[in-house]
């Protein structure tokens, strides 16, 4: 016997029933318009949002009573850096502003009062192989370099030229223990007739006993140096040839906190010596006094001396710095100087 079929009918006029539960969409209404992108309130938000992070730094020296700014910041999505730098006096004049994009292929750096451009470009031309340029657009003149790379990037052999052009190129090679070049230059005779002559320049370091020596030859002057150092001594003797001029230094450190240094030259007898006291890592104290000018100071460091200011306490660097001269204690005189930096 066939199963009865089992069928559905909808009647329009039927009732609802009062168990169920009947759930009815809210009825279609248009989307609000979005808010404007530029103008008002919400457009500066939005340019806020995008601009650039700005950096601005100010110093201040006492002794010249002049203020540096510069405020700098990255562009073309942090491919290269603008910067503007300015100076002003306590009268508010400003001086001396200067303009500067830099990247890492080309630099552009322009004085504005001088109307005057200098442009810095490196290039790679060829694996191992780089071209340098630099031209100052006033006066016409500038510089073209090519360094290549000789058995490693640790030797170098570099080739450079004035632009334009007055003599023979100059010729450097670079290698782990120093350089040597070899340039054209003008020598003057007695009858007012300059003469190029060839010249060779050069430095060498290398490792002798348990320190590092050290030979300048420039300009027909011999200068060797040699350097001595351990955990808590430094001893660094040199002498110039032909002139004999021989001086040494010492440097001898009791703490980890605390170094003294001196220095003496045995051709003038002039000497000089410095202490130094650290508090910490943003605290220096150093105090001084130097036989050629005749001179004792003292300064303390608030923020590493040869740091930047953005490591520093609320990102300020201060020097306070007293000198007092031997001839004229009532000339003493106390300088500052201040560094401050601002992330906008």
């Amino acid at each position: 016997m066939a199963e009865p079929e089992l069928k559905l009918k909808l009647k329009s006029n039927s009732q609802p029933n009062p168990n169920s539960l009947i759930v009815t969409a809210p009825p279609s209404t248009p989307p609000e318009p979005p808010p404007p992108t530029t103008g008002g309130v919400f457009g500066s938000s939005i340019w806020l949002r995008q601009r650039p992070k700005m950096r601005v730094t100010t110093e201040f020296d006492s002794d010249s009573a002049v203020f540096f700014h510069r405020i700098s910041c990255k562009v073309f999505d942090s491919l290269a850096k603008l910067k503007l730098s300015f100076q002003n006096n306590g009268k508010g004049e400003l001086s001396d502003p200067q303009l500067a994009l830099t990247s890492k292929y080309l630099s552009l750096h322009y004085d504005i009062e001088e109307k005057n451009a200098l442009v810095n470009a490196s290039f790679d031309v060829a694996p191992g192989l780089q071209l340098k340029a630099v031209h100052e657009v006033k006066s016409q003149q500038g510089e073209l370099a090519m360094v290549a790379d000789l058995a490693g990037p640790a030797y170098k052999f570099e080739l450079s030229s004035a632009v334009p052009s007055i003599g023979m190129p100059r010729a450097t090679l670079k290698f782990p223990l120093g350089e040597v070049s070899l340039e054209e230059k003008e020598e003057e005779e007695e009858e007012e007739q300059a003469k190029r002559i060839l010249s060779v320049n050069g430095i060498v370091k290398g490792q002798i006993l348990n320190g590092v020596c050290t030979a300048k030859y420039k300009d027909e002057a011999l200068d060797l140096r040699y350097c001595f150092k351990d955990e808590q001594m430094t001893f660094i003797p040199s002498i110039s040839l032909p002139s004999n001029a021989m001086s040494f230094a010492f440097k001898r450190r009791s703490s980890p906190s605390d170094k003294l240094s001196y220095w003496y030259n045995l051709d003038t007898n002039y000497w000089s010596t410095v202490y130094k006291h650290n508090i910490g890592k943003d605290f220096k104290f150093k105090a001084g006094y130097d036989s050629e000018v005749r001179l004792g100071w003292a300064s303390l460091w608030v923020g590493e001396e040869y740091g930047k200011a953005k490591t520093a306490p609320i990102k300020m660097k201060v020097q306070f710095m007293l000198q007092v001269p031997q001839d004229d204690i009532s000339s003493s005189s106390l300088m500052f100087r201040a560094k401050k930096r601002w992330d906008i």
